[in-house]
C-alpha cells in the first residue's frame, strides 16, 4: 500500500512517547479507513475500468444505460437485417441476370479483360491496405476508449442488435 506524504512523514519523526506512538498509529489508521470507505463508494465500473469511465456513466442510472443501449442496438440490428437481405437479393439478382444474357446470347463478356482488371484491382488493394494500417490503429485505439468509457451503453447495444438481427 503507496502512504500519503503526511503518513510518510508521521512515521519519520521520532517518538518520545507512547501517547505520541499511539496518536501516528490513529492517524494511519484513519487513513486506512477514509481509502476502504473511499474504494466502497466508488461505481464498479470505475473500479474496473478506471476513474474516467465516461460521461454518459454518470449522468444515467445502470438500467437507463442498459435501455437506451439496448433499443439503439436493437433498431440497428433490424435495420441491418433489413438492408442486408435487399442488397444480397439486388447482387445475386444482378448476377444471375447477367449470366443468363451470357448465356442466352445477348451480351459477351470479355473474361480475359475481367481478369486483368480483378488482378489491377488486387494489386491496388494490397497497396491501400499497407497504407491505411496507421489510419486503421488509430480508429480501433479510439473505439477501444469509447467502449471503455460507455461499458454500459455499449454491452446494451450489443445485446440489442443481437436481438434486431434475430427478430
Amino acid at each position: 500500500m503507496q502512504m500519503t506524504p503526511d503518513v510518510k512523514a508521521a512515521e519519520d519523526r521520532p517518538v518520545h512517547s507512547k501517547m505520541a506512538n499511539s496518536k501516528v498509529e490513529d492517524e494511519i489508521y484513519d487513513k486506512v479507513v477514509d481509502l476502504t470507505e473511499y474504494a466502497k463508494r466508488q461505481r464498479w465500473w470505475n473500479r474496473l475500468f478506471g476513474k474516467n469511465s465516461g460521461p454518459i456513466a454518470e449522468k444515467y442510472s445502470v438500467a437507463t444505460q442498459i435501455a437506451i443501449g439496448g433499443v439503439s442496438g436493437w433498431c440497428a440490428g433490424y435495420l441491418f437485417q433489413k438492408v442486408g437481405k435487399v442488397a444480397a437479393t439486388a447482387v445475386g439478382g444482378g448476377l444471375l441476370l447477367l449470366q443468363v444474357a451470357n448465356n442466352s446470347g445477348y451480351i459477351q463478356v470479355d473474361w480475359k479483360r475481367v481478369e486483368k482488371d480483378v488482378n489491377k484491382a488486387k494489386k491496388q488493394l494490397k497497396k491501400g491496405t499497407d497504407q491505411a494500417v496507421p489510419e486503421l490503429n488509430t480508429f480501433v485505439e479510439k473505439s477501444r476508449e469509447f467502449v471503455k468509457k460507455n461499458i454500459v451503453v455499449t454491452s446494451g447495444f450489443i445485446g440489442g442488435f443481437l436481438l434486431g438481427l434475430a427478430s
